[in-house]
């Protein structure tokens, strides 16, 4: 083996973390074909790193029955030192699970919830259910559940392994990269010496401390902040409620915010809001940790300490999400404050986008063109995410004058008001971005659909992700309502010549006129699309749609020539 390569090292100063830890799935080290060949591996899509993002791009990747390669330079799933880490996973996310086939496993394992309750001191001045909100009552999954982030990455590896298509390797560290019009070529580290790949897309998921900046000369958008915190995963024989609860200024933590959440296996994470110039060894002391946990829950209350471990966030956004051949995703695209859970949620949504262009490219049904819009709509996404993060930080922990100033108002008036109530802001919690400037979409485009219910045509029941597997990597076209012969023949046209699958939509008594039908009884499916009445929706495989409109004309047909990057969109 070769001495030269050394473990996963540890980040964020999780190596002061404390507990008894997790149980993570160990994959084993096996030697690549390029190491017994010493030839250079050639693929068309090699992923690097194997986190939640990545894995997630894999596993989309592999139900489209598209080959690929993961590399990840640890044996396990988790982050160094922080197997823990992310744990609130939005509605949006678990609709990409439930099409990816691991969602049931999710929802046994993790936690649902929909109420959140924000205190001041013993006040509580904001709540919401956001089962009672339109942006979420509609889909088939909850608003959130809660679990650990390993459980997930996970449940992911065993559906690649399920699946195939694409080739896991564990103990893999890229150490060097180079791109021309060729392709681009990988240096691969390994327990058993080095290796090159030659890939014609690479996709970094690497993370916050992503080499291929450096490699690509990336530039970045960045904003360091002096926010420190530290988490606790916790058991209890006092169980607080399941309900997600925060505190603007929490008695028990100096005045400093507290978040309260229960994840899976009965442990809730607890996060407390440290001093900008506290030490993160001392601050994930069990002892200082035991302390902080009975002023909040009471010297009687028993405690088993599964994780501790500090951190400190910072806000960048890549200036560019593609760089040639390299696609950046997840954190190594952005980095965001945790605050309304649109860290990983975000770059798993970046991985679906990807996916399926991917897999029309290399297919040679789209034009390569259309993973240009992977930038302009998954950087549009971050910039979003970045600024609704930043807002929720620098309420949190403003700084003196108007900000504080401002903070502490919007705290007195929402302890009598319900009018100021909007004005806490401990996290505005994420949903689906929409894209406003998409060159792949049309009128009416850019909007997400949910995963809806409707009835197939023999009246048994059927959802949005039932229907988009039946459609595999073509579009899905619904036409709500009845059609003209000539609409008929235009569709049928347009199904001949495109990668596009038509399913006519109707009322519960309505006749059919096309082959393929569903029923929409209670116009859930017509209301997830955005349209109403008469109309057509072109949704893509990621459940967003390409376009909408009313009339099968020129329109439709330009709007699926634009989302296979086959026309030109003006930008502004």
């Amino acid at each position: 083996m070769d001495a030269a390569y050394d473990k996963t090292a540890f980040t964020n100063g999780y190596e002061f973390a404390q507990g008894n830890g997790y149980q993570l799935p160990e994959y084993p080290f096996v030697p690549p074909p390029e190491l017994g060949s010493g030839e250079p591996g050639r693929h068309a899509i090699v992923i690097v790193g194997g986190g939640i993002t990545g894995l997630t791009l894999a596993a989309c990747l592999a139900r489209l029955g598209v080959a690929a390669v993961l590399l990840d330079e640890d044996n396990t799933v988790g982050v160094k030192g922080a197997s823990s880490r992310g744990i609130c996973y939005t509605q949006r996310s678990l609709e990409i699970f439930d099409r990816l086939g691991i969602y049931e496993r999710i929802a046994a394992k993790g936690i649902q919830w929909s109420v959140g309750r924000t205190f001041a001191g013993a006040d509580e001045v904001y709540a919401f259910d956001l089962r009672q909100q339109p942006g979420y009552k509609l889909s088939c999954q909850p608003p959130f559940i809660n679990i650990q982030q390993f459980y997930i990455e996970a449940f992911l590896v065993d559906r690649i392994r399920a699946l195939g298509h694409v080739d896991l390797r564990w103990c893999s560290r890229v150490k060097d990269f180079a791109q021309d019009e060729a392709g681009a070529r990988l240096t691969v580290g390994t327990p058993a010496g080095d290796y090159l790949l030659h890939a014609q897309h690479v996709v970094d998921c690497t993370g916050s401390h992503s080499p291929f900046r450096r490699w690509v000369n990336a530039s970045v958008t960045a904003k360091k902040g002096d926010d420190r915190w530290c988490i606790a995963d916790v058991r209890f024989t006092k169980h607080p409620p399941v309900e997600r609860h925060t505190w603007i200024e929490a008695p028990f933590n100096e005045n400093r915010a507290v978040w309260q959440h229960l994840m899976g296996d009965q442990v809730w994470r607890i996060d407390y809001q440290m001093a900008p110039d506290a030490d993160p060894k001392e601050v994930s002391r069990e002892a200082v940790v035991r302390e902080r946990l009975a002023r909040q829950f009471g010297a009687d209350c028993e405690v088993e300490i599964v994780w501790v471990g500090p951190y400190a966030y910072r806000s960048e956004c890549i200036d560019q999400m593609r760089h040639g051949r390299v696609f950046f995703m997840g954190d190594a695209a952005k980095v965001v404050s945790p605050f309304g859970a649109r860290g990983g949620n975000t770059g798993i949504a970046d991985a679906e986008n990807l996916a399926w262009k991917l897999a029309l490219v290399e297919r040679g049904r789209a034009s390569p063109a259309l993973l240009d819009s992977y930038h302009a709509e998954r950087h549009e996404a971050a910039r979003q995410n970045v600024m609704v993060t930043n807002r929720t930080a620098r309420f949190l922990r403003p700084q003196p004058g108007v900000e504080k100033l401002f903070r502490d108002a919007a705290i007195s008036l929402a302890r009598q008001h319900p009018f100021a109530r909007q004005l806490v802001n401990t996290g505005r919690m994420a949903v689906a971005n929409t894209y406003t400037a998409s060159p792949a979409c049309g009128p009416g485009g850019g909007q997400p659909v949910q995963n809806v219910e409707f009835r197939w045509a023999d009246g048994s029941p059927g959802t949005l992700n039932e229907l988009l597997a039946w459609s595999g990597d073509d579009f899905l076209l619904l036409v709500f309502g009845g059609a003209s012969p000539a609409a008929a023949a235009r569709l049928r046209a347009l199904a001949a010549s495109a990668p596009v699958r038509c399913v006519q939509v109707l009322g519960a008594d309505e006749r059919p006129v096309a082959r393929e039908f569903v029923r929409d009884p209670q116009g859930q499916l017509q209301g997830a699309c955005h349209v109403f009445g008469h109309a057509w929706a072109l949704l893509r495989p990621d459940a967003y749609l390409a376009a909408s409109g009313t009339h099968v004309d020129a329109t439709l047909v330009d709007a699926m020539a634009r989302a296979l990057a086959a026309l030109e969109k003006e930008t502004a």
